[in-house]
């Protein structure tokens, strides 16, 4: 079922995607060869407590971590490690905060010290796609029109669109209706209202959209090995334009 938030709802979302965005910012100076993903998982469980709020998706159906880490070919859900971040990795790191009771959810991927061209090429399309895709995240806009405004620009730009995952309706559950997927056709799906809250989150490959799912139930590779990149936000529509509520 999809929920329409309240304006006392709202406010609380905001907050939980206040202290997402300040996560990302504690994160990013410490983005660098050398440092584990276990310590960027530290820093970002001290940050999302300190500010009043738990990780969401610390226990979240048996995750292990606050944050997920995933480097290079690792499209999502990579669990922090003893693993070191090496000069030319890039790393998309995935956090989700509740604040009483309400999730926001955000996630970037970032380049650690110098990296190829191609690979800043994948972060620049997968970011871009997100906003291309919320240029008609509008009420009476149906979710299917923002997933092919998505997936076009991906495709268009050499890019694969990852299939078996998707985006979703958030709120007082980290994951609720509808689901938002990345690709499709324009027209189809429920209808956006104000009042909705969503997280659109593209995920892109630099080869084929084919993606495994390792031993650990968790961790997402690409089946060819080629590069991941992941750029999401939390977004409420409007009786106007979107507003994202993990800036």
């Amino acid at each position: 079922m999809i929920t329409i938030k309240s304006h006392s709802e709202l406010d609380l979302m905001r907050k939980a995607g206040k202290i997402v965005s300040g996560t990302f910012e504690a994160l990013k100076r410490s983005i660098k060869p050398g440092i584990t993903t276990k310590e960027l998982d530290r820093i970002a469980y001290d940050f999302i407590k300190s500010s009043g709020a738990t990780p969401s998706f610390l226990n979240y159906g048996g995750f292990p971590a606050s944050i997920c880490t995933s480097i290079n070919d690792c499209v999502i859900h990579g669990i922090p490690d003893k693993t070191k971040l090496c000069d030319g990795d890039i790393i998309s790191i995935d956090i989700g905060a509740c604040y009483k009771g309400y999730h926001a959810d955000s996630a970037k991927t970032f380049a650690v010290g110098d990296i190829s061209a191609d690979a800043k090429r994948l972060i620049d399309v997968t970011r871009q796609s997100f906003y291309e895709g919320i240029k008609l995240a509008k009420r009476k806009n149906r979710i299917g029109d923002v997933s092919a405004a998505i997936g076009e620009y991906i495709e268009s730009n050499g890019f694969g669109v990852v299939r078996d995952y998707t985006g979703h309706g958030i709120g007082e559950k980290l994951h609720e209706d509808p689901s938002v997927f990345n690709f499709g056709a324009p027209g189809h799906g429920p209808r956006l209202m104000a009042g909705m809250t969503i997280a659109i989150e593209p995920m892109v490959t630099a080869g084929d959209y084919e993606v495994y799912t390792e031993d650990d139930d968790w961790t997402v590779r690409t089946f060819d090995g080629s590069l991941a990149a992941h750029y999401e936000h939390t977004i409420l529509i409007t009786d106007g334009e979107c507003e994202i509520l993990t800036l």
